[in-house]
């Protein structure tokens, strides 16, 4: 007979190898290509020395003359917090009792939330690598006359079940409402939810924009590329990058048209400039395939690589180039991505209760819960050694 012992033990032996292997590798390309480690972890913090520049102990001199001083490496600190993630997956008891005396129903039933989870997690793991740590989604506007719903100015980081915070522009991260996606226009960019939201979304009579962001989760995600690109020379790894040129990625802001010159252009100078190899080259959809026509115009071959994970590739001279739904329009992303760690406490868990149980009962209700946690941060060792190509003309 199935019991909750039997739920318990399949979710701690069987599913948690499954659903870590599946984050782990299923993500994104380049989250493939991000290496983990428990290292430099101290506390609820991440703290890395950094190498700057290069050994000064170097010197020609005469045959009898003297040898040149010392002068060892140079270090920084990094320090950021761990981030708390969080994933959640719910098993009512009546759901559970239904297939208790069936165990091919029982495992139908664990295996469609454990999907749903991995799901999940992929998107918003893969999302938050490009995000800028603050669970910015979109800003919204007032669709006049449909009040469970607001225009947005993009879709790219919403779908459809997710949670969301709302708050107003002139006050963000203070919620004055949460609510569940229910449906996505894509074309007019209008989102629909499951609760009023056009109260919010007007100020005295006038329209006033609203901020859409993932659920308890403002200011508290992963620093991730969009953070480290901002290019507004913000605070990074705890450090004023007004003061340390090394901490700003090389960007070029003007782009007229994408050529294979100005991508080489820029692997150059990262190379030249910066001692950085580059590895792996990411954009928007929407400059992959201006890429590709540019590439057609000439009657060249694309050719393909394969990556591990099972992901395809475009090779730019030996470097793959990909897409992802979660870079802007318009930008392109050079990395070292041997620059880059995943630091984190432990590799995805089970969050254990009294007696180490991992199902709990929600208060009041005839519900079961199973929450999936890591605590992780994202580091680049040298924000310098990365490019982006920003305002790419694209249609």
């Amino acid at each position: 007979m199935v019991t909750l012992e039997t739920a318990e033990n399949a979710l701690k032996t069987l599913y948690l190898g499954v659903v870590s292997n599946q984050l782990n590798t299923k993500t994104n390309p380049l989250f493939n290509k991000i290496k983990q480690s428990t290292a430099d972890v101290w506390g609820k913090e991440v703290k890395k020395l950094a190498p700057v520049g290069i050994n000064g102990g170097i010197g020609a001199g005469d045959e009898d003359g003297s040898l040149p001083t010392s002068a060892q490496n140079n270090y920084i600190t990094f320090t950021s917090t761990l981030k708390n993630l969080f994933g959640t997956i719910e098993l009512s008891d009546k759901a559970i009792r239904a297939s208790s005396n069936s165990a091919g129903a029982f495992v139908n039933l664990l295996n469609a939330e454990m999907e749903g989870l991995v799901k999940a997690s992929q998107f918003n793991f893969g999302r938050m690598l490009y995000g800028d740590g603050s669970g910015l989604l979109a800003l919204g506007s007032r669709n006049t006359g449909v009040n469970n719903s607001c225009i947005v100015d993009s879709v790219k980081n919403l779908m459809e079940g997710m949670v969301v915070d709302i708050s107003k522009f002139a006050t963000i991260g203070t919620t004055v409402a949460t609510a569940r996606i229910t449906s996505i226009d894509r074309n007019g960019k209008i989102v629909y939810f499951d609760k009023n939201v056009e109260e919010f979304c007007q100020t005295d009579g006038e329209d006033s924009n609203i901020v859409l962001t993932v659920q308890n989760s403002y200011n508290k995600e992963i620093t991730g590329l969009g953070k480290i690109f901002a290019g507004d020379n913000s605070e990074l790894y705890g450090l004023d990058r007004n003061n340390y040129s090394f901490m700003n990625p090389l960007r070029n802001d003007s782009i007229s048209e994408l050529t294979d010159i100005v991508m080489q252009k820029m692997v150059d100078e990262l190379n030249e400039y910066y001692g950085s190899e580059i590895d792996f080259i990411v954009c928007s959809s929407s400059v992959k395939r201006k890429y590709q026509e540019y590439l057609n115009s000439f009657r060249t071959n694309i050719d393909v690589m394969q990556l591990e994970g099972g992901y395809k590739a475009i090779s730019f001279n030996g470097i793959p180039l990909i897409s992802d739904r979660f870079v802007r329009d318009g930008e392109m992303y050079m990395l070292n991505t041997k620059d880059f760690t995943l630091h984190q406490l432990c590799d995805w868990r089970w969050l254990e209760g009294e007696n180490g149980k991992v199902l709990k009962q929600v208060a009041g209700k005839p519900v079961y819960t199973a929450t999936l946690v890591k605590y992780a941060e994202l580091i680049c060792d040298h924000p310098a050694g990365q490019g982006a190509l920003i305002n790419i003309p694209v249609e």
